[in-house]
């Protein structure tokens, strides 16, 4: 699906069908959407020059779809919001969560097209990925997390978070962020060392955050110690991060600085602890990969989503990040099923010595099938993981395919396309010649 310019959002055929014709008229490719969830898949997707987003809609109203957009990372193009019936405060509202212009319904010709013409003019990707609390999820246990660091936010106290690294430190600190003020994170020991005043001018009124106390040379607590009695001078707070359990810094911490460190804890789950949070991270985080590097569309399948969800995640959400960019930037556009993700799991699992030395099929996971779905959906997904397999283990040789599983070539090509699974490029320029 190539990006179009414009993505018209309304739940309303007739004024879709009504800015369509106009946008077209004047040179412009036009996509529509009905709904948000329609409007949702579609960014996934791609990224359009410019959306025109509805406020009212049955299903999802466009401003709670912005902020979707926002907590996401998602709403790196312009976004003008329609309505016959919002509110001043409405308006002002999407404005502040990043809504470039409000048009309202009537909407006028010359008023539409020179809000449209100010939209293309604005720079690219003005928007920055949000890394907001919401990109840990959703789950209990993110819940019970922003409900502990909204109850602590108001205190001026260091606070310290504990957990395994890759868990989502830095989104916490910045959450506990003023908006508006500086966020800054000493990249060194040696800057911890130095005399304070730059690292406090820098801060002022802000956030100083140390990524992970338990590797603080002796240096580095003894500067860190000396700033701390300047912090409420300079309206500043100070969170720190433990990857190490803290009864094991005892001994190797300054007992002074341990003691003022941990006034206030708060422990930072594991990715594995809210598992059910993988899915709507890694699509979010593909379509940021998507996005930044211009790629086609790429869209993860349901069972690959139900794999990942499934994995212990060491590394936590760094891990989980890696993977998905790495899927992103190595796949094609379409469907990421499950036959690359269980591959490149295979290779990051301390069990994939055979992998390694090229036994893939014993070290190859066995297909994850949800069994809540109806019998032929159950079975369309074995049998697309079940080909797939076959297609790799036959280096893409249809005949051989066939030949394997026992089923005439011509049954074989309209089973594939009526799963979707794509032929090998060379395949299917051998079917056309």
């Amino acid at each position: 699906m190539a990006n179009q310019d414009i993505l018209i959002v309304d739940d309303e055929i007739g004024i879709r069908e009504l800015l369509s014709e106009i946008l077209l008229d004047e040179g412009y490719s036009v996509a529509l959407a009905e709904n948000a969830e329609a409007a949702r898949k579609y960014r996934n997707q791609g990224e359009p020059r410019l959306v025109l987003l509805d406020i009212w809609m049955p299903d999802t109203d466009g401003v709670t779809l912005l902020k979707e957009w926002a907590r996401n990372g998602q709403l790196t193009m312009p976004v003008v919001m329609m309505s016959g019936h919002a509110t001043v405060d409405t308006a002002v509202e999407a404005t502040r969560i990043g809504a470039l212009d409000f048009l309202e319904k009537p909407i006028g010709l010359q008023k539409l097209l020179a809000t449209v013409k100010r939209a293309f003019s604005q720079p690219v990707n003005q928007v920055k990925p949000n890394q907001g609390l919401q990109s840990l999820g959703n789950s209990p246990a993110i819940t019970a997390l922003r409900e502990a660091l909204d109850q602590v936010a108001s205190q001026t106290l260091p606070i310290t978070l504990t957990g395994e690294p890759g868990s989502g430190f830095e989104t916490c600190a910045r959450h506990l962020t003023r908006p508006n003020t500086p966020f800054i994170s000493p990249s060194s020991n040696e800057e911890l060392a130095l005399p304070p005043q730059d690292l406090l001018n820098r801060a002022t009124g802000g956030t100083i955050f140390v990524r992970d106390i338990a590797w603080l040379d002796r240096k580095a607590q003894t500067g860190l110690l000396n700033l701390l009695p300047k912090l409420d001078k300079y309206k500043i707070r100070l969170v720190t991060a433990s990857s190490r359990p803290l009864d094991q810094l005892i001994g190797q911490c300054e007992p002074e600085l341990l003691r003022q460190l941990t006034q206030i804890i708060l422990a930072v789950p594991p990715l594995r602890a809210h598992a059910e949070d993988v899915p709507a991270m890694a699509e979010v985080l593909l379509a940021q990969t998507v996005t930044s590097n211009k790629l086609g569309p790429r869209r993860f399948s349901k069972s690959a989503l139900q794999l990942l969800s499934q994995q212990d995640w060491p590394g936590n959400i760094d891990q989980l990040a890696n993977v998905v960019k790495s899927l992103a930037l190595t796949g094609r556009d379409g469907d990421i099923d499950i036959l690359p993700v269980s591959r490149l799991l295979t290779q990051l699992s301390p069990n994939s010595q055979e992998a390694t030395l090229g036994v893939t099929q014993q070290a190859m996971p066995l297909p994850q099938i949800d069994l809540d779905l109806p019998l032929r959906e159950a079975r369309d997904q074995f049998e697309r993981f079940y080909l797939e397999r076959q297609i790799e283990l036959s280096n893409g040789n249809m005949s051989r395919v066939a030949e394997r599983i026992g089923l005439e070539r011509t049954h074989l090509y309209r089973k594939l396309k009526q799963l979707g699974i794509q032929m090998p490029r060379k395949q299917r320029i051998a079917e056309e010649q």
